[in-house]
């Protein structure tokens, strides 16, 4: 696969990296005496050169001969250097912030590649938005390798969304600049049953030979599976036990081994390779969805590198698992992912290989973060205008928006309930017994009980789901957000619905965003006017905000780990068990919509 990604293109400075290699022509920069972790050989080499010029790597090994008067050294004296850290699966839109400012909070964390699948904008705002993210990516030295959405709606008739995106799109788009790939394939069912739309994408994606990213959620290890992966599906990352991720891995799938903000999957599914004895070149960490704060007090892949090694994993395989693994994954490791000559020069220092913490950060041979700093300069954004206008509900939004009638005659209502499950993106399907009053359901605070809603806001539609959520722990108030798998319409959940109709105005004002409403006030906000996703301000700002919103969703009773993730998953049709889309309940297991009461 040809590589955009680097600053020359190897076969333009073939001669060079010869004629350096040699000491013919001297290098622009040499890294001497560092211990190398060699992703090739899973080794640790101790007194090694690195001579770089035109952005890639001549030689290593002995690099003396390769430094003249205008090379630039430096001493590694003591420290490790690595492979810069790639991230094969991530969704730059749930850190809340612009992909420039992305690059701002995690290159000094060793990050220099990632993998993005912007299906959330395109979902919002089509096409133009993924090239919106393409282009916001150029102003930052971090590698934003992107892959078409494949699901836009994430499961067709479940949902409305801003946009659609079927084969001609897929074909359209993979002529891009910047594009790797095919989007994570969360229509699975239509993949098993060879759906022609959705095959149509797959084939658009073959025949551009780009790699297919998967999404199979399912306890399904038999046939599903072979199915799945025997229509082109490359890698998944929705494993959520040890046994999945070591089938997927014998049938020759990428296990990508999550641990996000909310989803810490890994510290399970990394048994799949801690209790077998089994070859492990398709396993790779993986972030997913990282929220800003998490950025900023834990960091990236250095983080989950760090927490994988706690769990047990060797630390040059944990290294191997963000480097050379997702390089390959991505049949780049022709051009990334190791130290090895030839290869572009992206690498990391840090000082202890069990604790890591990386001092450096270079991306095509420049030195780009130093001592957790950006050493270079991030332009501004600058997205189209149209990207700030995405609230479109089209009609007022009352108390009465919220009101859910008992059927007639009936006093108490056998009801359907979502009970999330703290940390992990699946969920349950409750039957309670709810007690109508006056003819209507209501939230209980006592019974960790919700009413919520989702309210179409693209096209002005007046559609709208209703439902009951269990397990937030609220005591009072109501919340808002934009952010909602993967229509991203209007989500609202609380205790009272004064509360939750001031909580959805205040999102509708703004232009999209997070907030939280008790007793008639807005205790925080984090506003999201970029597609009712991002904002363009400074990650510290956002890491703020989002902080303000965490005591906020507490002082209201809630104490679940990052909550408003939790909550964006709630209308997303493609996850297990029961979900709430601005069309109504969908059982997730059938694919197919369900009544709220059960009779």
């Amino acid at each position: 696969m040809l590589n955009k990604f680097c600053k020359m293109p190897l076969y333009e400075v073939t001669q060079t990296m010869a004629r350096v290699a040699m000491g013919v022509e001297k290098a622009e920069l040499v890294i001497r005496n560092a211990k190398l972790v060699n992703v090739c050989t899973a080794e640790i080499q101790e007194g090694i050169d690195v001579a770089i010029a035109e952005g890639r790597i001549a030689l290593v090994g002995d690099a003396a001969h390769c430094i003249g008067e205008n090379t630039k050294v430096i001493d590694a004296t003591g420290q490790y250097i690595a492979p810069g850290f790639m991230d094969a699966h991530i969704h730059v839109e749930s850190s809340m912030i612009s992909v420039g400012e992305y690059a701002r909070a995690v290159v000094p964390h060793g990050t220099t590649g990632i993998f993005m699948d912007p299906h959330e904008i395109c979902n919002v705002c089509g096409p133009e938005g993924v090239k919106a993210m393409i282009d916001d990516a150029k102003r930052a030295p971090l590698k934003a390798m992107s892959n078409v959405p494949s699901c836009v709606p994430a499961v067709a008739g479940f949902e409305d969304t801003g946009s659609h995106i079927g084969p001609d799109e897929v074909r359209k788009m993979m002529t891009w600049d910047g594009i790797m790939g095919l989007g994570e394939m969360m229509s699975f069912p239509n993949v098993l049953w060879a759906e022609p739309n959705i095959h149509g994408e797959l084939a658009e994606t073959l025949k551009a030979d780009q790699v297919i990213t998967g999404h199979y959620s399912v306890p399904d290890t038999g046939m599903g599976l072979n199915a799945y992966i025997a229509s082109g599906v490359r890698c998944c990352h929705e494993s959520t036990r040890a046994e999945d991720v070591l089938e997927k891995m014998r049938h020759g799938m990428y296990a990508l081994m999550r641990y996000g903000s909310a989803w810490h999957d890994m510290p399970v599914i990394i048994k799949a390779v801690l209790d077998n004895h089994i070859d492990d070149r398709f396993a790779c960490l993986i972030s997913d969805d990282t929220h800003p704060d998490t950025l900023i007090n834990d960091g990236h892949l250095d983080h989950i590198v760090r927490c994988a090694i706690k769990e047990g994993l060797d630390p040059i395989k944990a290294i191997q698992y963000v480097t050379i693994n997702p390089a390959t994954c991505f049949r780049m490791d022709h051009e990334m992912g190791s130290i090895a000559p030839g290869k572009c020069a992206d690498i990391v220092f840090f000082d202890d290989l069990n604790n890591i913490r990386i001092t450096r950060t270079i991306i095509d041979g420049d030195v780009v973060a130093e001592n957790g700093r950006m050493t270079v300069e991030i332009g501004k954004p600058s997205f189209p205008a149209h990207i700030y206008d995405t609230m479109h509900v089209g009609h007022p939004i009352t108390a009465d928006s919220f009101k859910i009638s008992a059927p007639a005659g009936k006093d108490v209502v056998k009801t359907r309930v979502i009970e999330i499950i703290p940390n992990r993106v699946g969920n349950y399907e409750r039957i309670m017994e709810l007690k109508a009053k006056n003819g209507y359901l209501e939230a209980d605070p006592k019974q960790n009980l919700l009413k919520m809603a989702v309210f179409e806001r693209h096209h002005e539609t007046g559609t709208k789901g209703v439902g009951f959520l269990k397990g937030f722990g609220f005591k009072k108030g109501a919340m808002a957000q934009t952010v909602a798998h993967d229509a991203h319409n209007l989500l609202v959940a609380g205790t009272n619905d004064e509360d939750m109709a001031l909580a959805a105005n205040t999102l509708i004002e703004c232009g999209g965003g997070l907030c939280a409403v008790a007793d008639g006030k807005v205790l925080a906000l984090v506003p999201l006017p970029i597609a009712g996703l991002m904002n363009d301000l400074p990650v510290e700002e956002m890491a703020d905000l989002v902080s303000k919103l965490s005591d906020a969703w507490k002082e209201m009773g809630c104490v679940i780990n990052s909550p408003y993730m939790t909550m964006a998953l709630i209308p997303l049709a493609c996850l297990p068990e029961l979900r709430l889309t601005n069309r109504g309940l969908v059982d997730c297991r059938t694919f197919q919509f369900v009544d709220l009461f059960v009779e």
